[in-house]
């Protein structure tokens, strides 16, 4: 184990790769060795249960390991059995490995752990595209930004129906931020009556997120309609307002076949 303090995010991976003296000009090399180790921190329920393991490898096979739990160097393969031995002779190396548990893995996890395992809800935004210059809608973009983890499902529906065969989607692109982005796209032409959905479903949402779409000609002649009947229905109630302010107004009013005005006796039309 070096001196020096390794940043993790759950697993570190160290390689080391030993490929020989540097070869003279001119020279190929008769054959190419490699030695690696890998240190990595494996945690169960955050860091209820920690583990560190450090594998020794070469030219790809495992040959000594030490793992925590057991609290020395295994040997993997009667290869490993010297280096076991010398590890296994000296004090401080088996400190330093048995002490990383703590020191290397749960320390890191504090730091890593807010970045990589607190979830993001997505965001959803429905953009309708045009080809070239052709002025009619012939795709609707779903765009869903700002999520964590990766894994994701984005579904379009047209008139209440999944569309799949003409569906295309982009790869799930980092953000640089530990939050992504993905671009779901429907081919399709919209008509009068037509009603589109793009739903996402996410591991931070409590139920899917559902973003409705509808022509803009659709639209706007239902707005009009309600700003219509909204008119209409004010208008109603201006009139009957002022009815009924005169009718205060002036104490004069007619019921069901008689006439009253104020300070006269109630002359009877029936008479």
């Amino acid at each position: 184990m070096g001196s020096g303090r390794v940043l993790v995010a759950g697993a570190v991976l160290v390689a080391l790769v030993a490929l020989g003296a540097r070869l003279a000009a001119g020279t190929r090399p008769s054959a190419f060795f490699q030695w690696s180790a890998t240190i990595e921190c494996h945690f169960l329920n955050g860091t209820e249960r920690v583990r560190f393991l450090v594998r020794h490898v070469y030219n790809r096979q495992q040959y000594v390991h030490f793992d925590s739990d057991v609290g020395l160097f295994v040997a993997d393969t009667v290869l490993g059995e010297p280096s076991a031995n010398l590890f296994n002779s000296q004090p401080d190396v088996l400190e330093k490995n048995r002490a990383a548990v703590e020191m290397l893995c749960n320390y890191n996890y504090e730091i890593v752990a807010p970045l990589t395992l607190q979830r993001r809800e997505p965001k959803v935004r429905i953009s309708a595209l045009q080809s070239g210059s052709l002025p009619q809608t012939d795709r609707l973009a779903c765009y869903v930004t700002g999520f964590y983890p990766p894994e994701i499902e984005v579904k379009w529906f047209q008139n209440g129906q999944e569309e799949t065969e003409r569906v295309v989607s982009t790869d799930v692109i980092q953000n640089g931020d530990w939050t992504y982005q993905v671009l779901v796209v429907l081919e399709t032409s919209p008509r009068h009556g037509d009603s589109y959905v793009c739903q996402v479903e996410h591991t931070s949402l409590q139920q899917p997120i559902t973003q409705r779409w509808e022509p803009p000609g659709d639209v706007s002649r239902s707005k009009l309609l309600m700003g219509v009947g909204g008119f209409v229905l004010g208008l109603v109630y201006l009139a009957l307002g002022i009815f009924f302010f005169l009718c205060s107004k002036k104490g004069v009013c007619w019921g069901s076949g008689a006439v009253v005005g104020e300070g006269e006796p109630a002359l009877s039309l029936s008479q």
